[in-house]
């Protein structure tokens, strides 16, 4: 058993369901600090994080994800238990194969071979991992990142390794994500009896034509690296379950996954604007879970992904900024290059979830050529 698969069978074994890390990050810790790891915990509420360095000079090489996952759900539906790690027709089952544990045993597997073949490298290599990235996200990665700025501890680099490949493993990378914001609005009317609707008022009936208009505003028609801003409701309620009352009030939770045309500002100023033409009596409360962030195509980073890719695998890679948002939202704004790369994404978060045993293997090489081509100067310290 490679050391990949076996440091990620042994995550994968381990019920980390969010916020709960179940010994995953100290595992781990013991590794990095016999490679030489400076171990520190940044434990946040009931999140265990970790921030782990080796060297203290410049450019700083974060290698980031996390250690949590996703409920499974029926596990009588899963072909082999969620949390028993099993190989079948060269995959790895398990949750959290692919979203990503799987990925982090690759970033910690790259980085014991890349300082056992420099242990002088050249600048510092480190790890942030949080058991907060599946849930509210709240203090996890912020709070490190936040400690980080506090003590003006610079992050130039950041590998996240998130799932990111669709067919093949490389074919695709994150140099950005949109933004992500959420409303949750309350809709007042007057409750009253559905055969005299003159003594109430419908608070459904007046948010409709508000709601069919937003529902269909282009908000715009995405930029060179984004597809257009999307408004999509989420959640939507009203009503007592009696069909003989007009509801008193209507609850809509609805999301923005916005490009680097909006600011979360001129997109809550727009919504409000259309709900109030529209004469309704309504609160509004807003949740900003991330600004878009993009990482610069032609910077160091971006290349040395292109040409890790390239010698490891012998594929052309797409820069992407799709799907939906990841810590890298955390780290992007202290002005670090942020990448997000790991394996296929096809299954993350389903029943009987897994990932490629050769993919593994192959993603710590490409990890392990990414710092090289980072870290060594000239010479090939």
């Amino acid at each position: 058993m490679s050391d990949v698969l076996k440091l990620a069978s042994d995550l994968i074994g381990r019920r980390s369901v969010t916020p709960e890390d179940a010994g995953c990050q100290a595992m781990l810790a013991a590794r990095l600090e016999r490679l030489g790891f400076h171990i520190e915990w940044m434990h946040a509420g009931s999140v265990t994080n970790l921030w782990a360095r080796r060297g203290d000079k410049g450019p700083l090489v974060a290698l980031a994800g996390h250690t949590d996952v996703v409920p499974p759900g029926r596990e009588e539906a899963w072909s082999s238990p969620p949390f028993q790690p099993t190989v079948r027709d060269g995959l790895l089952y398990g949750r959290g194969a692919a979203d990503m544990k799987g990925g982090v045993a690759a970033l910690v597997v790259a980085a014991e071979r890349f300082v056992q073949r420099h242990p002088d490298h050249a600048g510092s290599i480190a790890f942030l991992l949080t058991s907060d990235e599946e849930g509210v996200a709240v203090d996890g990665t912020v709070r490190v990142i936040e400690t980080l700025e506090r003590r003006g501890e610079k992050i130039d680099y950041a590998i996240v390794g998130e799932p990111t490949s669709r067919a093949v493993l490389g074919d695709e990378f994150k140099i950005g994500r949109r933004g992500s914001l959420t409303g949750n609005l309350t809709v007042h009317g007057v409750q009253g009896h559905v055969a005299y609707p003159h003594l109430a008022d419908n608070p459904v009936h007046r948010a409709a034509p508000a709601l069919a208009e937003l529902a269909a505003t282009v908000w715009d028609e995405g930029n060179a690296h984004f597809p257009p801003t999307s408004f999509q409701i989420a959640n939507i309620h009203a009503g007592t379950g009696a069909n003989n009352v007009i509801p008193g009030e209507l609850i809509v939770q609805f999301n923005f996954r916005f490009n680097t045309e909006w600011t979360s500002e001129g997109l809550q100023a727009r919504v409000e604007e259309i709900l109030s033409r529209h004469g309704l009596n309504y609160t509004l409360d807003w949740n900003l879970s991330g600004h878009p962030f993009l990482t610069r195509a032609d910077g160091r980073l971006v290349e040395a992904v292109h040409t890790a890719i390239r010698d490891v695998l012998g594929i052309e890679t797409m820069p992407s900024t799709s799907g939906g948002t990841s810590d890298a939202r955390f780290i992007a704004p202290t002005g670090a290059e942020v990448i997000e790369l790991g394996p296929l994404n096809a299954t993350i978060h389903k029943v009987n979830e897994c990932v490629g045993i050769e993919d593994l293997e192959r993603l710590a090489t490409v990890y392990e050529r990414i710092l090289d081509l980072l870290l060594l100067d000239e010479e090939g310290a």
